[in-house]
């Protein structure tokens, strides 16, 4: 019996040798991709894809975690370098507001040499306080780095609360 299967031929294309440059390997993969996209006749995927990027995020904006637990939502936030008289939290409008300063210097004189270095920014995150949350009991700690605040959910909102049961088909 004959083998029925069409023949593909296959194509290939010489690579350029690898450039001193390290970081070689991703330029080739963002070569490919963007060929993978050229069929939509726009620019690169990653150019598309970082111009729409919040300016924040590569600014270093605060990242926190949010989590709900039965009475209350604890939010963390990893601020290492930054002491709690730097910090300020605030809540307006229902807004809650994180601001902070760092500010490191550090100097070495030696006979051979001088070193100077200082690292410096202000930063701030704002995030919307979640509905059911009492804001007379809102409290804030910071140890080691780490900022925790605790919002206390209402006796009204914990008893709104209704875990619902999923049934397998």
């Amino acid at each position: 019996m004959a083998d029925s299967a069409p023949k593909l031929t296959a194509k290939s294309e010489a690579r350029p040798a690898a450039p001193v440059d390290r970081w070689w390997p991703l330029d080739s993969l963002r070569s490919e991709i963007d060929r993978v996209f050229s069929d939509f006749g726009r620019s690169s995927i990653f150019d598309r894809a970082f111009s729409s990027m919040p300016a924040a995020l590569s600014r270093g904006m605060l990242a926190v975690d949010l989590v709900e637990s039965d009475n209350a939502f604890e939010l963390s936030a990893e601020i290492p370098g930054v002491d709690a008289k730097d910090l300020e939290v605030t809540l307006a409008d229902g807004i809650l507001t994180i601001k902070g300063e760092k500010n490191e210097a550090k100097e070495e004189k030696e006979k051979d040499y001088y070193l100077s270095e200082r690292r410096y920014g202000s930063f701030h995150r704002s995030l919307e306080v979640p509905r059911g949350v009492d804001i007379e009991k809102i409290e804030a700690n910071f140890s080691n780095g780490v900022l925790k605040v605790s919002l206390p959910k209402t006796p009204e909102r914990q008893k709104n609360d209704k875990k619902i049961t999923v049934k397998a088909a």
